[in-house]
């Protein structure tokens, strides 16, 4: 355990200069966690001293990232709707077993259906 002194310390130093990064602070106060200065930058509101990582895009890639985002909200929107179906069906299918007078796994191994073939039968959505 590091008292709040070293942490403030260590965070000073890197803020003066002192180390040329995170990893020669951490490496000459002999810290062992790979985090520790990192969380100990944030504790003390000195984001600015942390590693800037810059990405660079394409035109291409920035189009191709877009349109990614937007198929996935797409598909999840259509697994949304699917599990609404699948349930609405399943309760659909409860309910009739219900006033059969059946059990609803006793109805399904009787008539050799699952809900996947009742979709496959209607078209398959």
């Amino acid at each position: 355990m590091y008292s709040e002194a070293f942490k403030r310390q260590v965070v000073g130093e890197l803020e003066r200069g002192k180390h040329v990064s995170i990893e020669t602070a951490r490496r000459a106060y002999g810290i062992g966690g790979a985090t520790t200065v990192i969380k100990w930058i944030g504790k003390y509101g000195r984001e600015d001293l942390l590693p800037k990582r810059v990405r660079i895009e394409t035109l291409k890639e920035r189009n191709e990232l877009a349109e990614a985002r937007k198929r996935i909200r797409t598909l999840e929107a259509a697994v949304a709707d699917a599990h609404i179906d699948y349930c609405l069906e399943k309760g659909f299918l409860q309910v009739a077993c219900d006033r059969l007078g059946e059990d609803l796994d006793s109805f399904k191994k009787k008539h050799a259906i699952t809900l996947s073939d009742m979709r496959k039968q209607r078209g398959g959505r």
